[in-house]
């Protein structure tokens, strides 16, 4: 097990390293952010002074080595527009972003596995049909689209919810629903289609030849080895849904970290982009590892692998 973790430990440095040197790289192509920084009346004697203040005027390769040796010791720069370390910056919306993404990992979970158990203990009814057709809605229908439609409902016809803002748990329901209806739907096609696979197998056919309840075959035998994949994709769902709350955090006004990195990109603010891909790769390397150390206990084979 040591020898395992130890591994999977290595590959997540590695994968972090590659995720912050291609951001790098691909930024410092992007554009000059001394060009944007700059008020329109400077000149461009001023604005090659301002690149040289902000580092810019260095070869790449000498700003990618000052780049590392500070990211080794958790510096990450200073916003060229707020005057704070980035790093601070994003993990101050951090809480925000997880607030909201945990919130609609949890909604889709509840919802979206129990649905997809009884869509495949029911297949080919009317109710797994049902079932099918709202899962392609929650999976086709565009998020910013559906929280609009939510706004317009629940906020403005009928006045029951917030339409924006972070506050108390009645401010996260839109928010949460919103982001969650696209993983809810997803979950309830992957469990459905695990499931019945499962539920042909050999020997879940000899746990029932063997008179055993249809409920033990179904629970003990067959819905743990259906969930086994489940556990990996729900763990990198949450990774997904971490970066693509974008436009969630837009449309409803949530101060995440989504919204702070969007900012950043129109302005070229290199060190809020980077702190945040940083903190992304970092949250997805370590979800990664959890689930791998979860897969292993799942699945013993997964650890000799």
């Amino acid at each position: 097990m040591t020898t395992f973790l130890l591994r999977r430990t290595a590959q997540a440095l590695f994968t972090v390293w590659v995720v912050a040197t291609l951001v790098f790289a691909l930024l410092h192509v992007a554009g000059d952010p001394a060009q944007i920084l700059a008020p329109p009346d400077m000149n461009q004697i001023q604005v090659a002074e301002l690149r040289e203040a902000l580092g810019l005027d260095e070869p790449i390769w000498v700003q990618y080595g000052v780049f590392l040796g500070n990211l080794l010791q958790g510096d990450l720069g200073i916003s060229y527009y707020n005057g704070r370390p980035a790093l601070e910056l994003v993990l101050e919306r951090l809480p925000a972003t997880f607030e909201l993404v945990l919130s609609a990992l949890a909604i889709a979970l509840v919802v979206g596995v129990p649905l997809g158990i009884l869509a495949a203990l029911s297949a080919g009814s009317r109710l797994d049909r049902a079932l099918r057709f709202i899962s392609v809605i929650g999976i086709s229908a565009p998020t910013f689209w559906i929280g609009i439609m939510l706004i317009l409902v629940f906020s403005v016809e009928w006045g029951l919810l917030p339409s924006s803002g972070r506050g108390g748990p009645i401010n996260l329901v839109l928010p949460a629903v919103t982001l969650s209806l696209f993983s809810l739907a997803f979950f309830l096609r992957i469990v459905r289609s695990s499931f019945l696979e499962v539920l042909t197998q050999d020997f879940v056919r000899t746990a029932r030849a063997k008179g055993l309840p249809r409920g033990v075959v179904n629970v003990k035998h067959a819905l743990r080895n259906a969930l086994i994949p489940f556990v990996t994709i729900a763990g990198l769902q949450f990774g997904q849904l971490l970066t693509s709350s974008v436009v969630t955090e837009t449309i409803f006004a949530w101060p995440g970290m989504n919204r702070l990195v969007l900012q950043a990109m129109y302005r070229l603010d290199y060190p809020i982009i980077l702190a945040f891909a940083i903190v992304v790769a970092v949250t997805f390397a370590t979800i990664n590892l959890v689930v791998d150390v979860v897969y292993g206990f799942v699945d013993p084979r997964v650890r000799h692998a």
